[in-house]
C-alpha cells in the first residue's frame, strides 16, 4: 500500500475531542485497557473471529489506538497499515509493532486520508460514533471506494451510551446497513457490542472458499 489519496485535503481538526484522546494516549501507555480488560480482549477475540477468511492480502484499521487489534490483525494478513489521529496514539503503536516489518502506522484522520490502493479488508472499531455528521457521511460514501472486489468491511462498536460521541453504536450499524452498497454476510450483538461485517460482491461462504463443501461432495460424510 502507498501514502494517503492525494487529492483529498486534509481540514484541520484541532476539536476538543482530538486533544482528549492525544491527552490519554500520551498519559497512559493502554488508556483502553487492550492489554488487561476482559471486555477488550474479549471484543477482540469476536473481531477475530467474525473475519469470514483465515488471512487476507492487504488490511487497512484506522483508529487503531496502541494496537490491540492490530497486533492480531498482522498475523491474518500480508500488509496492514493502521492509523490514527492522534500522535501520541500512532507512537505507541509503532512501538508495539515495530517488530512486524509488513506493518505500517500513519498518522492519519479519516475519512480524509486511507491508503491510496483498495484493501482486502477494512476494520472499524469504536470509532465510527466519534466522526461529526460530515465526516460520517464521507466515511459511508468512502467505503465502497476502499474495498477491492471481494473486499470486506468489519465494524465494531460499543451500545452502551458514551457522552462525547456523536451518535451511538447501534445507530452507526444502522445507518451502514441502510445506506452501504454491500451485502452484509455476518456478525455478533450482544448487549456490549455490536459487530457487523459487510462484503463487496464475490463469493459470500466461508466453506465454499475453503474447500469444505467440495471434500464433503466428493468424499461424503464421515462415518
Amino acid at each position: 500500500m502507498s501514502s494517503s489519496v492525494a487529492d483529498r485535503p486534509v481540514p484541520t481538526l484541532a476539536t476538543p475531542a482530538l486533544a482528549h484522546f492525544d491527552e490519554l494516549h500520551r498519559d497512559s501507555a493502554d488508556p483502553w485497557g487492550v492489554r488487561t480488560r476482559w471486555y477488550e480482549r474479549r471484543k477482540t477475540d469476536l473481531i477475530m473471529a467474525a473475519l469470514p477468511r483465515e488471512r487476507y492480502g492487504s488490511v487497512f484499521e484506522p483508529g487503531c489506538s496502541v494496537g490491540g487489534n492490530s497486533l492480531r490483525l498482522a498475523d491474518r494478513c500480508d500488509r496492514l497499515v493502521a492509523s490514527d489521529a492522534s500522535r501520541s496514539a500512532v507512537e505507541r503503536a509503532r512501538h508495539a509493532l515495530s517488530k512486524h516489518s509488513h506493518v505500517r502506522v500513519e498518522h492519519w484522520q479519516l475519512p480524509w486520508q486511507w491508503p491510496a490502493q483498495r484493501s482486502d479488508l477494512v476494520v472499524v472499531a469504536e470509532l465510527a460514533y466519534y466522526l461529526d455528521e460530515d465526516a460520517f457521511d464521507r466515511f459511508l460514501a468512502w467505503i465502497p471506494q476502499a474495498l477491492e472486489e471481494g473486499g470486506q468491511l468489519l465494524m465494531c462498536h460499543w451500545r452502551a451510551r458514551i457522552a462525547d460521541a456523536h451518535r451511538s453504536g447501534d445507530a452507526v450499524h444502522g445507518a451502514a446497513l441502510q445506506h452501504l452498497q454491500l451485502l452484509r454476510v455476518g456478525g455478533w450483538q450482544d448487549d456490549d457490542m455490536r459487530i457487523d461485517v459487510w462484503q463487496r460482491g464475490g463469493d459470500v461462504s466461508v466453506a465454499a472458499a475453503g474447500g469444505a463443501q467440495e471434500a464433503i461432495a466428493q468424499e461424503g460424510l464421515p462415518a
